[in-house]
């Protein structure tokens, strides 16, 4: 341990939180919980992002991720109508064939982290990103951005649509 920095030690932390969470994402036999556990699991990613430099990146996973998506997983499972009758879990099927597909990839990632010879690059100052982020989108990048969010609006648009039709059929 005498070999590691505070930082190097909030790096293990974040990132056994987001792995913890992670995995009861995965083998946790109430949705709610799973929901929950995905909120933990997102934090720690904007975590690592902010280790990483990266304040912009953190910030927008902060707000779309835990502050938007996440309140709207859970009030909709919480407010689907017939969520007393019907019992809502992840069922986890599959979890030995799963286990040994998380243990191959795991070993071969290992393989290719200990055969890599690693270049150590010094750090650079800390500078706020946003700005440079801001010109790009609305300057060169404005037709991608603008394309991106009419995407985004069909697919909305398209959700209601979908949700209005399943309620006539009932």
């Amino acid at each position: 341990m005498s070999g590691l920095s505070l930082g190097d030690l909030v790096f293990y932390l974040v990132a056994g939180v987001t792995i913890i969470s992670a995995a009861g994402v995965a083998f946790s036999p109430n949705i709610v919980y799973s929901a929950f556990s995905l909120m933990g699991t997102f934090m720690g990613v904007a975590g690592l992002y902010v280790l990483l430099a990266a304040d912009f990146v953190a910030v927008i996973q902060v707000l779309i991720y835990v502050g938007g998506i996440m309140v709207l997983m859970i009030f909709a499972v919480m407010l689907t109508h017939r969520i007393a009758d019907v019992r809502i879990s992840n069922r986890s099927v599959g979890r030995l064939p799963a286990l040994i597909v998380v243990a191959c990839i795991a070993g071969v990632m290992a393989k290719a982290v200990l055969n890599t010879t690693w270049h150590s690059v010094a750090p650079g100052t800390p500078a706020p990103s946003t700005y440079a982020i801001g010109n790009g989108l609305l300057g060169d990048y404005i037709l991608p951005f603008e394309l991106a969010s009419m995407v985004l609006l069909a697919a909305l648009i398209g959700a209601v649509v979908l949700s209005r039709k399943e309620l006539r059929d009932e």
